[in-house]
């Protein structure tokens, strides 16, 4: 029998911990949060009225509780800053794909059978990097077997840290890349101008009455190559003028999407001073169909699981940079992302603040406004879930159906836990909460399934 005296000091931590007046309510604020990884303490009060009646149907204070504050999720889409929020928030974004392609959550079913496409947009070559093909029969092929210029010949195996990287970072374009991750919103912003106009002209209307005739929707997620360069992911969609619940005007197919979509790709570009910012050769169009390769499903599981990656994925880091002298003291960075972010650096301010990016400024996850449901109306339906779930927990009915108000102050405390004990119980109920089924609202689940 192993003596209290001969146990490791972070095992008596941890009961030192557990037999605080309150730990068990401290660990349901963690169990709350998924076990966040850095949750925001938070203190105030809140009421919630029927907007109705103006009756008051609860309140709530941090003062009532034996810790003093609330714990609440800090709500990080990165997977590297928080595993638990993330996983949270690829769940939501896969919803959000697929009720646009496949109905549910107030999208009609009938969406399935409009034109719909996934579509992947590439940036252009700016110099050859290390990679690694395979041919039909699973061969690996030679790096870059080129009779001139930078050559490699290599046949690159899987993790190979070189992979991504210039073969001659000498000749390569860095100033290009960044400027090109900097603009690659702005180029997608034409692009959907571009796509409207093939679309008007190919129903023979002008592009300012296209939306009498038919509306294009789209929900697009950026992912860095290894080369640290942006590209898009999109699926695209044509509805008649009313939206998901009409179907575009007959004759108006899948062909007919492809061929704008391509024209649009071809036409776009963004003019710098000295730099044009156009799409790359690779651009892949592929239908949406249920019984094809790409199915709903699969779109919409592809999509989410870029939406929580960042830039660290090619190499470089997640939090922003205060000086380039501070970039030499970072571990971990890939000489190509290191070159990147010093070519930020030179380029002067604007693309300094993004520099830990490569360049890259915009949203990740991006949606037109009629595609689908919104992430602020999940966030709502599972707030309100858990809120029912509290209220039931404590012996009180659950809210009504009729619209709330909640009004209160708050004001944030702090973040993060202030214990190692405090981190290894959360790192318990995080690896507890890895494997189950995210809490939904039973009919919200019917709407999304």
């Amino acid at each position: 029998m192993v003596e209290p005296h001969e146990l490791p000091r972070w095992l008596h931590q941890l009961g030192e911990k557990a037999a605080q007046p309150g730990f068990d309510r401290w660990r349901q604020m963690v169990e709350s949060t998924g076990g966040c990884s850095n949750p925001i303490r938070l203190i105030g009060q809140t009421t919630t009225v029927d907007s109705a009646t103006g009756e008051i149907l609860g309140s709530y204070s941090t003062h009532d509780e034996p810790t003093g504050y609330l714990l609440t999720a800090c709500g990080n889409r990165r997977a590297s800053r928080c595993e638990s929020c993330a996983r949270v928030y690829a769940d939501d974004t896969f919803h959000l794909i697929k009720s646009g392609l496949a109905g549910g959550r107030d999208v009609p079913e009938s969406v399935s059978a409009h034109p719909r496409v996934f579509v992947t947009f590439t940036a252009p070559s700016f110099g050859p990097v290390h990679s690694r093909a395979v041919d039909a029969r699973g061969r690996v092929r030679p790096c870059h077997p080129r009779n001139e210029g930078p050559s490699c010949r290599q046949r690159h195996a899987e993790g190979d840290p070189r992979l991504g990287h210039a073969i001659d970072p000498a000749s390569y374009d860095y100033r290009g890349a960044v400027l090109w991750n900097n603009q690659a919103g702005e180029l997608w912003h034409v692009f959907t101008v571009y796509l409207r106009r093939q679309l008007a002209e190919a129903v023979g209307v002008a592009r300012s009455k296209l939306n009498t005739v038919l509306r294009v929707e789209y929900a697009k997620v950026a992912e860095y190559q290894a080369r640290g360069v942006i590209h898009f992911h999109a699926v695209i969609r044509l509805d008649g003028p009313g939206g998901p619940t009409e179907p575009p005007p007959f004759g108006v197919d899948l062909e007919v999407l492809s061929e704008a979509i391509e024209a649009a790709a071809r036409a776009s570009q963004v003019e710098m001073r000295d730099f044009t910012v156009r799409w790359g050769r690779q651009l892949d169009v592929r239908p949406i169909e249920t019984n094809a390769t790409w199915t709903d499903q699969r779109v919409a599981r592809y999509i989410a699981k870029y939406a929580t990656k960042g830039a660290e994925a090619a190499g470089t880091v997640d939090r922003p940079l205060r000086t380039i002298k501070h970039l030499h003291r970072v571990r971990g960075l890939s000489p190509q992302a290191r070159a990147m972010i010093e070519t930020c650096w030179d380029l002067g301010p604007s693309l300094r603040q993004w520099a830990h990016m490569l360049g890259y400024g915009g949203h990740f996850t991006t949606k037109s406004r009629r595609y689908s449901t919104t992430l602020g109306t999940m966030r709502r339906d599972r707030a309100r879930y858990r809120a029912d779930e509290a209220r039931s927990f404590a012996g009180l009915e659950p809210l009504p159906d009729t619209p709330v108000e909640r009004v209160g102050a708050w004001q944030v405390a702090g973040t993060g836990y202030r214990t190692i004990s405090e981190h290894t119980w959360a790192e318990m109920i995080r690896e507890q909460k890895r494997h189950r089924p995210l809490p939904r609202r039973p009919e919200t689940d019917q709407q999304a399934s």
